[in-house]
């Protein structure tokens, strides 16, 4: 018999081993139509096949239930070249010179890209695919370039390089193909007459052709993204960027899988805020940072939300700083977690309200998100300590003493010092909640406040959104005395994304929040640090801009080789000790 016939042989083959084994990323190739068929050029899946990917066609189809749940199977997209866009869908009438336009294919791949960036899935975009990736993402695309000193359309072979292109040093893409200083240009394939001509805030142009051409590009939020208008798939030099691609995906799918088996808790944010303007938690909300789309795509578990009441000024009442007439300040905080409730039980099939740590894993198990309540000001309390039983009741883990002013429990960091510390009211305060196992949070207290708060405390306290001082000379910010006091007493600090508590100048960024947590857990040890987001409270930062990015956060960990083990003790896992041990008598 002819071996080359022999296909049980190769079913033999597939059977000698465990098939998860030998996993590859699955990498999804958007498909060409030319009625009545769809079409992709060999070149793309053998590429993906040879960088060690598995290639998935993806059929021009608008469905939405059928974009969503191919996305969820994804670990890679790859944007295939083709026609040009229809101009409508960036508002624009046709160019005289506009091309053959392909209406079957141009709503489905603006729907796919900009789904696949919420999820952040690794994307590569060819051709085509680069002017996909700036449609879909704020960018510009010409309809013509117009006559250039370079020819972009060539009739040579597909296969035959024809131009250079010139690539920014310190791209993705110079690193791809070792490029170094004083030669920083690639031969390429043109086939094209259209080119993206303003790359969008959210990506950077990484090469360009002689005649000033858009030539690539990639994601300034430092996600795997990246497009260029060349084929590579044609060329005898164009698989790095395919194994580029490969490589991204595996490490998506490693983070993902990663997400699946800890649990993920940002320790404060202040969305509630704005529930009282009819917020819908279970639509991705452009007004919030934190919703249920947001934290899904961004395989977020848990979240403490925190009723925020803004410290009157000297002369002020509380109901003059808030939105819409309330009874005083804690028939606000109760207006809050009415709202918050309300969410919740309209949305209980994947939402709960969770009160202890060991509600956060069943929730988990059972496929729903988590909210934890909290009180950002103990103004809340309205001078009653009474009131603290009534907010335990309800079910608060942590209050916030204070905010950016003095109140009557403690000295803010932006306070003038009217206790010198914590005062006698306060000290009540802190000894009930550790009676009712509510944890003490000294994020916005002054120095002096926190140090006594140590003292007073027969619990370990929290910082739930801090960030360093050795780092950022920020009041709110914590010296590293205070960090090592801290984590000799059993607390935690969470380092928080508001842009002033990273840096004194410039854009703070992911890079910055890493500097941050890095530096803490230098001072203070692993297992006393964590992430509480800010988000909506003015925190979110380029690379971590709302929940739908906090996946980034797992994947940076990795990429500095943190263990699985340390990354769950970042990610809630030391909070969640502390909050055990607060709760423990309660």
């Amino acid at each position: 018999m002819n071996n080359s016939f022999n296909w049980q042989a190769r079913l033999n083959e597939v059977y000698a081993r465990f098939p998860e084994a030998n996993y590859k990323p699955i990498i999804g190739i958007t498909g060409n139509y030319d009625s009545p068929d769809c079409k992709l050029g060999e070149g793309y899946y053998k590429s993906v096949l040879k960088a060690g990917g598995i290639p998935v066609i993806i059929p021009p189809v608008a469905d939405t239930d059928a974009v969503i749940n191919t996305l969820d199977h994804l670990d890679g997209l790859l944007l295939s070249g083709g026609a040009d866009y229809n101009p409508l869908y960036a508002g624009e009438d046709p160019s005289p010179r506009l091309g053959g336009i392909n209406s079957e294919r141009d709503l489905p791949e603006l729907l796919i890209t900009r789904l696949a960036y919420n999820r952040q899935i690794p994307m590569l975009g060819i051709c085509r695919g680069i002017q996909t990736l700036a449609m879909a993402l704020g960018g510009h695309v010409a309809q013509d370039i117009g006559a250039t000193s370079v020819k972009h359309s060539q009739t040579a072979r597909r296969d035959e390089p024809t131009h250079y292109v010139g690539v920014e040093p310190d791209s993705i893409l110079a690193s791809i193909y070792g490029l170094k200083d004083g030669d920083q240009r690639l031969c390429v394939n043109s086939f094209h007459h259209q080119a993206v001509d303003n790359p969008g805030e959210r990506f950077r142009v990484t090469a360009r052709s002689a005649d000033d051409i858009v030539e690539a590009m990639e994601s300034r939020e430092f996600k795997s993204i990246m497009g260029v208008q060349w084929h590579p798939e044609c060329l005898a030099d164009g698989l790095p960027l395919f194994q580029w691609l490969v490589k991204q995906a595996a490490h998506y799918r490693e983070t993902c899988r990663l997400h699946q088996r800890m649990l993920t808790l940002d320790t404060h944010c202040d969305t509630p805020m704005f529930f009282p303007e009819g917020i819908d938690f279970g639509s991705r909300d452009p007004k919030i940072l934190v919703d249920l789309h947001k934290m899904t795509e961004g395989r977020q578990d848990a979240v403490i939300m925190v009723a925020y009441l803004p410290q009157p000024k000297i002369g002020e009442t509380f109901s003059s700083q808030v939105a819409f007439p309330v009874n005083g300040p804690t028939a606000y905080a109760d207006l809050i977690f009415d709202k918050i409730e309300e969410i919740v039980a309209n949305h209980n099939d994947y939402l709960s309200i969770a009160r202890r740590p060991s509600d956060l894993y069943e929730d988990k198990r059972k496929g729903r998100k988590s909210i934890m309540l909290g009180i950002e000001n103990g103004l809340a309390l309205n001078g009653n300590l009474q009131t603290l039983r009534h907010f335990a009741q309800r079910g608060i883990v942590y209050m916030t003493l204070c905010h950016n002013g003095d109140n009557d429990i403690c000295d803010s960091a932006k306070g003038c010092n009217t206790h010198g510390g914590v005062s006698l009211f306060g000290e009540q305060v802190i000894r009930e909640m550790n009676r009712l196992g509510i944890m003490v949070d000294m994020s916005h207290a002054g120095e002096k406040s926190f140090y006594d708060a140590l003292d007073i405390s027969e619990q370990p306290i929290v910082c739930s959104h801090s960030s360093c001082r050795a780092l950022c000379d920020h009041p709110r910010n914590l010296t590293d005395q205070q960090m090592r006091a801290l984590a000799s007493h059993g607390g935690v600090m969470q380092v928080t994304l508001y842009p002033g508590f990273l840096r004194k100048e410039g854009e703070a960024t992911i890079l910055d929040a890493l500097r941050h947590l890095e530096h803490a857990i230098q001072v203070m040890g692993i297992d006393h640090v964590g992430l509480g987001t800010d988000f909506d409270g003015d925190g979110g930062i380029r690379g971590l801009a709302d929940s739908s990015e906090m996946i980034n956060f797992t994947r940076h960990l990795l990429l500095r080789h943190y263990s699985e083990s340390d990354i769950q003790k970042i990610w809630g896992g030391n909070f969640l000790r502390v909050m055990t041990q607060v709760q423990q008598n309660t």
